[in-house]
């Protein structure tokens, strides 16, 4: 695939909210998807949704961080950034999946984890830390899916995956290009000029081999319907997990951690 769109359109793609959210998504692939809250020690996020699901046949566990749609819901999800309870809700139910020997999939999509005092007072960074750690040692397959923003340690915290994919209209960063230009050049003003020099977009990721695969988003002019969007990841998915679930445990938490130490 070769991008004809620049970094700062495809940017403003990933941030539309009329993208699909996680729940979406997972009503769209998944059947029987049953969710699960809270995460046993303080509460329930409502930007990290997850749960138990079926993927033809074969039960999964699902993770994904939730955007919201309107006002409303933007609140509720603080605009897609978790908090430490939905982090630890989630490497619950990892733990979970790999008690009972189910695949996980998350679909990531945040600006990055949520900044106010109260989730410092809970401990966001080391519930950050904590996935990373537990997440690289999971004896079950885990399959990753950057769906809009995958902005810093709030994505990789779901992302410490043996597969990394990135729908085509996504982005992947260490931060965002306001945040970029703001470091660099005390500038937020400057952002478009961030965004087309820090190699985020997924054409870019593919080719610095960050990421595994890009999931086409359009068919040539045309944007694919929803039911078309999703029918490929099903489709991605399903041969992947297949591919994934040959390789022993040993050889997936290898797989895992030359992935990551590559970089």
């Amino acid at each position: 695939m070769k991008q004809t769109k620049s970094a700062n359109t495809i940017v403003k793609l990933a941030r539309d909210a009329e993208r699909l959210t996680s729940l979406e998504l997972i009503d769209l692939i998944f059947d029987s998807f049953v969710e699960l809250h809270g995460d046993r020690y303080f509460g329930d996020d409502g930007a990290v949704v997850g749960g138990i699901a079926y993927l033809n046949g074969e039960p999964v566990t699902v993770i994904g961080i939730q955007k919201g749609k309107n006002l409303e819901e933007n609140i509720a999800t603080k605009f897609g950034s978790p908090s430490p309870e939905g982090y630890r809700k989630s490497l619950r139910l990892m733990k979970q999946a790999e008690k009972f020997n189910r695949p996980i999939i998350t679909f990531v999509n945040t600006p990055g984890a949520f900044c106010g005092i109260e989730a410092e007072e809970r401990g966001e960074g080391e519930a950050i830390a904590r996935n990373l750690y537990e997440m690289s040692q999971l004896k079950v397959p885990v399959i990753s899916v950057l769906t809009g923003e995958g902005g810093s340690g709030g994505a990789l915290a779901l992302a410490v995956a043996n597969e990394v994919w990135m729908l085509e209209h996504s982005i992947y960063s260490i931060l965002s290009p306001e945040g970029f230009a703001s470091i660099l050049w005390k500038d937020s003003s400057r952002a478009e000029e961030a965004a087309e020099i820090m190699k985020l977009t997924s054409y870019d990721l593919k080719e610095l081999d960050v990421i595994e695969k890009i999931i086409p988003e359009t068919n040539g002019e045309d944007l694919l319907s929803p039911k078309e969007l999703s029918e490929s990841i099903k489709k991605e998915l399903v041969a992947s997990l297949d591919s994934l679930k040959q390789l022993s445990v040993s050889e997936l938490q290898e797989q895992r951690y030359e992935r990551f130490r590559k970089f």
